[in-house]
């Protein structure tokens, strides 16, 4: 199964970092965080994966293009003109990077990317948020209930849109009120290739349009997740996810 990741947008609130690279490559313990991403993936055998690319790709690109360099120790030699690469570090991963535009919104992201997926069911999240969240356990509820789509459903403060839930059943988004019971959502999705239909172009808001008519259909269900999760918006959550990495308590760490 494929893994989509968003990683194309401008990340304007956090932009004392994002004005010089693209969110999903600001890092944590002196790693991007789409790569951490891709590790919790990858540590249930997902490993196929389509990034969505947009603002400053190119650093995107130069990463995977150069990723031994990123992740290993090396040796130049000038006179030779030879490199040695040192305890190669390397993943089993397949990394298609797709250019989607600079100011492509969410959804007609994952419109661009339809030629890959094929007809097939895929995981889409954002590349700018971790958790502990088991895979495994959310592809087997979207199998469950034969829906379009599941997405994770998480408990955070009230600063997100809400969505209506009955039993698993996501009836609607709507803005916070203070009525509300704070579950979000926290990406980490799994959907059904018809859901490319419910998306018109490239202004096209994945969470607007589509999500909400899927919900209206009863064609979207809420996967609950009570662990941990925290997406990376501000230089506060970028340096809380740092803590808790420097100190080994890092939840999404799931991996050896």
């Amino acid at each position: 199964m494929k893994t989509v990741i968003l990683a194309g947008g401008f990340g304007t609130r956090i932009s004392e970092e994002s004005h010089l690279k693209p969110k999903p490559m600001i890092e944590i313990g002196e790693k991007p965080i789409l790569w951490h991403i891709m590790k919790i993936y990858s540590s249930y055998g997902h490993n196929d994966f389509i990034i969505c690319l947009g603002y400053k790709q190119y650093m995107i690109k130069e990463f995977f293009a150069q990723y031994y360099l990123h992740t290993s120790d090396v040796t130049f030699d000038l006179k030779n003109n030879e490199l040695t690469v040192h305890n190669n570090t390397s993943e089993p991963w397949r990394v298609t990077l797709v250019d989607t535009g600079l100011n492509t919104m969410t959804g007609g992201r994952v419109k661009r990317i339809k030629d890959f997926i094929g007809n097939e069911t895929f995981m889409l999240t954002y590349g700018d948020g971790v958790s502990d969240v088991n895979i495994d356990k959310l592809v087997s509820f979207h199998k469950s209930h034969g829906k379009k789509a599941t997405l994770t459903a998480v408990s955070i403060d009230q600063r997100f849109g809400v969505l209506g839930i009955e039993g698993s059943c996501i009836n609607e988004f709507r803005e916070k009120s203070e009525a509300d019971i704070s579950r979000v959502n926290g990406g980490f999705m799994v959907l059904e290739p018809s859901v490319f239909d419910y998306i018109k172009g490239d202004d096209t808001v994945f969470e607007k349009g589509p999500l909400e008519a899927l919900a209206k259909e009863g064609e979207l269900r809420a996967y609950f997740h009570n662990g941990f999760w925290k997406p990376m918006d501000t230089q506060r959550e970028k340096q809380q996810l740092e803590e808790l990495w420097a100190n080994s308590k890092a939840p999404w760490k799931i991996w050896e």
